[in-house]
């Protein structure tokens, strides 16, 4: 019996020649981070990993997207749903940048405001938020709210 790593175990999901591989999505938040960042509008080859192992986080998720590069921007919103995912960035089936994910200090566009008198809530205008130590302040009304307990919209 040998030691080696059995390579058709490892491999869960396939590899790219060149784009984005979005890591350690908690397994729970998966289609949300799809609808997110709009993954049904992509062309390219998108390949998705759900309820897969983890050593760190029991089971997680994880996306592939060929040759789509996604803004700082797009990214960082992402973290409002999953703190702790990684981001790889390929070129030639290389991880030439990898890096963690982390809350922007301004989120648009993707939270609804809880408070009902919010002029976001009765116009067509995108919500704007200030993030501050873990809680969401709505830019328009100054309503705040804890990060894990924000809508999506």
């Amino acid at each position: 019996m040998s030691n080696a790593p059995n390579p058709r175990k490892e491999m869960m999901v396939a590899a790219i020649e060149n784009g984005t591989v979005i890591d350690h999505i908690p397994a729970d938040k998966i289609f949300q981070v799809m609808s997110l960042l709009h993954l049904e509008r992509i062309r390219s080859a998108v390949t998705i990993g759900y309820n897969l192992e983890s050593k760190q986080m029991g089971t997680k998720s994880i996306i592939k997207i060929a040759d789509k590069h996604f803004s700082d921007e797009e990214i960082s919103q992402l973290a409002v749903l999953c703190r702790h995912i990684t981001l790889s960035t390929i070129r030639d089936y290389q991880v030439v940048e990898k890096r963690r994910v982390s809350l922007p200090d301004e989120i648009t566009g993707i939270v609804r405001c809880p408070n009902p008198k919010c002029i976001t809530n009765h116009e067509p205008m995108r919500t704007r938020f200030h993030v501050i130590d873990g809680t969401l302040t709505c830019h328009y009304c100054n309503n705040s709210t804890p990060l894990d307990k924000v809508t999506i919209i």
